[in-house]
């Protein structure tokens, strides 16, 4: 998923990358491999990449989702 600001706002640009049972590492990684920021060609300034990943559990609570995230921050 990508988020873009509107324009003239100081606000940095968000891609995310949601995994299950994989690591935040292998989320980041694919959106750095498969260049998903290339979309924001026309963007400049700050962009936040979000790697999001679910861990199944043995938990009785089926609403419970355990979760990891890893953020980093490009400039374009």
């Amino acid at each position: 998923m990508v988020f873009v600001p509107r324009r003239n706002n100081n606000i940095p640009a968000i891609v995310v990358e949601l995994k299950w049972n994989k690591s935040v590492d292998t989320a980041i990684s694919q959106i750095k491999q498969k260049q998903y920021v290339e979309c924001l060609k026309d963007y400049r300034g700050e962009v936040i990449l979000v790697g999001i990943s679910y861990d199944c559990s043995e938990s009785k609570d089926v609403n419970y989702k355990k979760h990891r995230c890893k953020i980093e921050k490009v400039y374009l």
